[in-house]
């Protein structure tokens, strides 16, 4: 198959949608098919690029490390002619997301989109935040959603949400699997060494980008309470963001800045001996549609603390791979972290035990076998285009067509967000 991939985060962007596009493509291509990913241009250049169409972008938006890809040219169009794909794949609902729509529609193609991410959580990065613009961002995710073909998910918890905001069409749980061997096998003494913390010490470690609707500061806050109540407790955390700062003062006025080791971004074998130096991952973000990192650390033997929230409860099974924090205190996640350092050391092995098994569920290579069983089942519905008058007129409508649906889109999504008795609820376009 030739594939099209349209997604506003991509490499070297560090997050989980360009993680998971990353990988998804690289499976795909391992397996004979063919992929073009169409991303914005970001400040750091990514150099030999292959089979990766770059649109102009502002950078660093609102303060943000994203950027916003600006309207297209007829580069694109004239790229697309020469790939001709068979399936257009979108990872946002807006921008690029847009242009997946209109691709698709106007070659008649099948589209598929992956909800990733709660939408709503991240309005704060757009100047003017208010309760009418969370509404808006659910509203309009939600009708892009009934204009695909096909809605992937990444959990279970997604899922039944997407349903009960009114998604209609067929949707499949499609997670971001983990390259189990890029995860094993790491070197977690050298990373203690490297960042100087004891070969003796408990690390409760955490990887992601290091930002506000990670939940950071409550993290940080009950790491910090379990290191003074443990004083060989140390806190790896390994990324960058415009939190960091905050956590580092935090653990400075505390006196525990010796005890807290931020590494910035790591990649390739620095981040698997990281996750290898981790004694148990932390993680308290509510945000999430899928928690990535907690496949990786389990794939690199690592249980995991975590807040029962969408894309931690499909994959932490409570005192068997880790623990999940039902009640949002910090009260529980220190008790929760000081059980699995008070385990016995065979009852902390059958733990990291079963966090390896979890993680081999979750293969990248079982996530995508998934995903291309059901590209497969639109593709073979697809009727393919022939030179006459008509298929080019019903090409031109379709254009039209995938113009007014966004507009009619946005515009419907937005009565909704400024109606205050709105239910959040969508019907099918």
């Amino acid at each position: 198959m030739n594939i099209v991939m349209l997604t506003n985060t991509y490499l070297p962007h560090v997050g989980g949608v360009a993680r998971s596009v990353d990988a998804f493509c690289r499976e795909y291509r391992k397996r004979g098919h063919q992929v073009l990913v169409v991303a914005p241009e970001f400040s750091e250049k990514v150099e030999n690029e292959k089979d990766v169409v770059r649109i102009h972008a502002i950078q660093n938006f609102n303060g943000s490390d994203f950027s916003v890809a600006l309207p297209l040219s007829g580069e694109l169009t004239e790229q697309l002619d020469f790939f001709e794909p068979d399936l257009v794949h979108s990872h946002h609902p807006f921008l690029l997301g847009m242009t997946a729509l209109r691709i698709a529609r106007g070659r008649e193609l099948p589209l598929v989109f992956t909800h990733h991410t709660l939408y709503e959580r991240y309005t704060h990065y757009v100047p003017a935040d208010s309760e009418a613009l969370k509404r808006f961002v659910i509203e309009l995710a939600t009708r892009y959603g009934n204009l695909a073909s096909m809605v992937f998910a990444p959990s279970e918890s997604v899922a039944d949400l997407l349903r009960e905001r009114g998604v209609t069409t067929p949707i499949n749980v499609v997670p971001t699997g983990v390259k189990l061997q890029d995860y094993q096998n790491g070197d977690g003494p050298a990373a203690r060494a490297q960042y100087g913390i004891p070969e003796e010490a408990f690390v409760v470690g955490h990887l992601g980008r290091l930002a506000e609707e990670k939940n950071l500061g409550f993290l940080s806050e009950a790491v910090l309470e379990f290191m003074v109540r443990n004083k060989h407790v140390h806190f790896l955390v390994v990324g960058t963001g415009p939190m960091q700062s905050q956590i580092a003062d935090l653990f400075t006025a505390q006196g525990m800045s010796d005890r807290l080791h931020l590494t910035g971004t790591l990649q390739g074998e620095a981040q698997r001996d990281a996750y290898s130096a981790m004694n148990v991952f932390g993680f308290s973000s509510t945000s999430e549609t899928q928690g990535m990192v907690l496949t990786e650390a389990m794939a690199a033997g690592v249980p995991v603390v975590a807040l029962d929230a969408s894309g931690c409860r499909e994959v932490v099974d409570d005192r068997i791979n880790g623990r999940l924090v039902l009640k949002h205190s910090t009260r529980d996640l220190i008790a929760a972290l000081q059980w699995v350092y008070d385990l016995p050391e065979d009852d902390y092995e059958r733990l990291c035990n079963s966090a390896l098994i979890t993680a081999e569920h979750f293969s990248m290579e079982n996530c995508a076998s998934a995903a291309i069983k059901h590209y497969e089942s639109l593709v073979h519905q697809h009727w393919p285009l022939d030179d006459s008058l008509y298929a080019q007129w019903m090409r031109l409508r379709n254009m039209i067509g995938a113009q007014w649906e966004i507009l009619e889109g946005v515009t419907s999504a937005a009565t909704a967000a400024l109606d205050p008795d709105h239910s959040g609820k969508s019907g099918t376009q």
